[in-house]
């Protein structure tokens, strides 16, 4: 008789540890003789039946995940809607589980997966299908609730205030003949939690990053030249960092890119530095550069934080240890317990509390001016970029990453219509 499955599935854009967490799953199921099945491209590799059977991966190359960024399994945007809505979807997918006998099934992101992961654990209930699901959580953003922190976001903002430290240096050396304000574009749609963790660059009015952009306050322009004008002035140069999903009073995003939408139906964003180093020139007359380092800020592996690394394996171990001692409908979350010396373990959380609910920047954490970071948040952002997991290099000076044979299951079902 066949041994009962773990089905594991990666979601949303992926980070530099995603696979870190990869790796712990394999490896701890492995350690229970749990057969694991791994979906491609996440929720639609279940849907399509298009499964790869991680048995056939050497454990050299389960290791090697933990220091591979992307996603090695494949990763998608694509929201499941209401039972009542996607019914006939949600039941292709128990179909599927079925036929590959899997009895555990964990979907590895944001606030849409575990969403679908505490919407698959219902339906399972309703149609008696023994199946244990759980969230196990990812994000850049660092935006989901109850956990204090999301793996991928220390090593993303590691990333960023290493960036803005290093480009600050350069823009401050050319300052007097050449370049007067650079704007750097963090990723964080609703919340400016990437865009804080510039503000580590720096510790001062007079150090960079001089201005921050969050989207929890709206934009002022008027106010916001002013400043730039002001620091330009005093300081020589200005560096701004801006979070891509700053608002206008009306509530408006102020960089919509047309207004289009991407797969999980959240407006499409990304062109804010250019538009405001678009106005500061217009406005100001002072020379500009901007970046916006898009995925760069999410896959950089080469700089990941230790903290990060250790959270996104955590996280992945006691995932398969919750599912197979049966905690429905739960995830793992990261509790933080000391800040000083920065403690923190983990414990389940219901999904029920976590699906669909953002976490944004406290106010506590934002300076009064709206332009920086408060010191509570300087604390709970400074453990979570400590240290550095840096993977092994080969000889041609690049890291060494893995890519895996991503065996094909037979499929035992006829072809997927949605």
């Amino acid at each position: 008789m066949p041994r009962p499955v773990l089905l594991y599935a990666q979601s949303g854009g992926v980070t530099a540890v995603i696979n870190a967490t990869a790796s712990a799953v394999l490896t701890e199921a492995r350690a229970h003789g749990v057969r694991v099945l791994a979906a491609h491209n996440g929720i639609l590799g279940a849907l399509r039946e298009e499964l790869f059977d991680t048995s056939k991966e050497t454990a050299a190359a389960v290791r090697a995940l933990a220091h591979t960024p992307g996603g090695a399994f494949g990763s998608c945007r694509y929201k499941l809607k209401s039972l009542q809505e996607d019914r006939a979807k949600y039941e292709r997918l128990l179909e599927v589980l079925r036929a590959h006998d899997v009895r555990w099934f964990l979907y590895n992101g944001g606030n849409d997966s575990a969403d679908t992961a505490n919407k698959v654990s219902k339906l399972a209930v309703e149609f008696g299908y023994p199946l244990t699901c759980i969230g196990v959580p990812k994000t850049v953003d660092n935006d989901l609730v109850v956990t204090d922190c999301c793996p991928g976001f220390g090593s993303a903002a590691k990333y960023t205030a290493v960036s803005v430290r290093e480009a600050s240096l350069d823009v401050a050396a050319m300052a007097d003949t050449s370049t007067k304000v650079f704007v750097y574009e963090a990723m964080g749609r609703h919340a400016g939690w990437l865009a804080a963790a510039a503000g580590l660059a720096g510790d001062g009015p007079d150090t960079a990053p001089h201005l921050i952009l969050f989207p929890e306050r709206p934009y002022d322009e008027a106010g916001f030249l002013a400043r730039v004008q002001q620091v330009v002035d005093r300081v020589g140069y200005c560096v701004v960092v801006a979070s891509e999903g700053i608002r206008a009073a009306d509530g408006g995003f102020v960089a919509d890119a047309g207004g289009g939408k991407d797969s999980f139906g959240h407006t499409q964003l990304g062109g804010v530095a250019s538009y405001l180093a678009g106005r500061v020139k217009d406005r100001l007359g002072l020379k500009v550069h901007w970046t916006l380092p898009d995925y760069l800020q999410r896959s950089a592996r080469h700089i990941a934080s230790q903290t990060d690394l250790d959270q996104a394996i955590a996280v992945g171990r006691a995932a398969v240890g919750y599912a197979l001692e049966g905690r429905n409908a739960v995830m793992p979350a990261i509790i933080r317990t000391s800040d000083a010396p920065y403690r923190w373990k983990i414990e389940p959380a219901p999904l029920d509390r976590i699906a669909n609910r953002e976490k944004t920047m406290p106010k506590g954490f934002i300076r009064r001016d709206g332009y920086g970071i408060t010191a509570a948040a300087r604390r709970y952002l400074e453990p979570l970029i400590r240290g550095e997991a840096y993977p092994p290099y080969g000889r041609d000076g690049l890291p060494k990453y893995v890519a895996l044979k991503n065996t094909p299951v037979a499929k035992k079902l006829p072809a997927w219509e949605g």
